[in-house]
């Protein structure tokens, strides 16, 4: 009989930090395992993140997961199986991927895998800012084993248990993780292999976020773009990438109001941001970034 290999699914919204918690996983779990990722936005950022710590990538690239690229995604792990043999397959959906159909095609056309378990990672501070729940993210919420409640360090007690609250209101079952910077135990993400049955989604992805991206080899100054990055909580929900200043290139991660900068390898600028309605207000962020050049 064919030995199955284990696959988790890590979701979550958009900025929730899905990729810190694979940068986490990486660093400190010593397994052979494979990525696939799915990203929002026409620059893979995420991939080149996670690029260098010895990963096989198979990049996905574009929307939605749960939708178009089921195909593809078959085919993607048919592939690095054959080609890594891994110990685990890691999936990263993107922030605005209904893991439902996602679930519903390993559960029925993927023969050599078998589902480990769905993580959901929650941003606390997010859950304050935007209490309303919507669609995705409560199918995301209801899809998971382990929820990983994430930068808990940004809210109150009391906070903390009117989140835990409503998380529970949503799925009773899953075992919920208080995390910073995703910091969790992989020994608690991992070997759940809970059996479940998913029924085919019945869902009809509509977009809700749009993105574009900007590149430049320009090196920007790092205080106007400070500027600009605190300048950004009206227009955009998410940004990431990588920016160029004259001490050296840094990663950018901003989530609802919330930015930093980490030093990091890379060549050149890179950014994609990610928002609502964001087609209307594209010439005037780009203008506002290159008065920083």
């Amino acid at each position: 009989m064919q030995i199955r290999t284990p696959l988790t699914i890590i979701t979550g919204p958009l900025g929730s930090g899905k990729t810190t918690l694979l940068r986490h996983i990486l660093e400190t779990f010593p397994k052979k395992i494979a990525i696939l990722m799915n990203e929002f936005g026409e620059i893979a950022i995420d991939a080149k993140i996670i690029q260098g710590k010895n990963v096989q990538m198979a990049d996905l690239g574009g929307g939605c997961v749960c939708c178009s690229l089921l195909g593809e995604f078959e085919a993607a792990v048919n592939e690095i199986i054959d080609k890594v043999d891994p110990d685990y397959i890691v999936v990263e959906t993107t922030g605005v991927a209904e893991p439902d159909a996602l679930i519903f095609d390993i559960q029925e056309s993927l023969q050599r895998v078998r589902l480990d378990g769905v993580i959901t990672v929650i941003d606390a501070d997010a859950m304050i800012k935007y209490p309303s729940v919507g669609h995705t993210t409560r199918i995301q919420i209801e899809a998971a084993d382990t929820i990983l409640l994430n930068k808990v360090d940004l809210v109150s007690q009391s906070e903390l248990q009117a989140i835990e609250k409503k998380l529970r209101s949503i799925n009773e079952i899953a075992s919920i993780l208080h995390t910073v910077r995703g910091q969790a135990d992989p020994d608690l993400l991992f070997g759940i292999g809970r059996e479940r049955v998913q029924a085919p989604p019945q869902h009809v992805h509509q977009p809700e976020f749009e993105s574009f991206s900007y590149s430049s080899s320009a090196t920007f100054n790092r205080q106007c773009f400070e500027e600009f990055a605190d300048s950004l909580e009206t227009d955009v929900y998410r940004a990431k990438g990588f920016i160029r200043f004259p001490e050296g290139v840094y990663l950018f991660n901003f989530v609802a109001g919330r930015w930093e900068l980490e030093p990091f390898t890379q060549e050149v600028t890179e950014l994609v941001f990610i928002g609502k309605n964001l087609s209307l207000k594209k010439a005037e962020i780009i203008d506002r970034l290159k008065l920083c050049e």
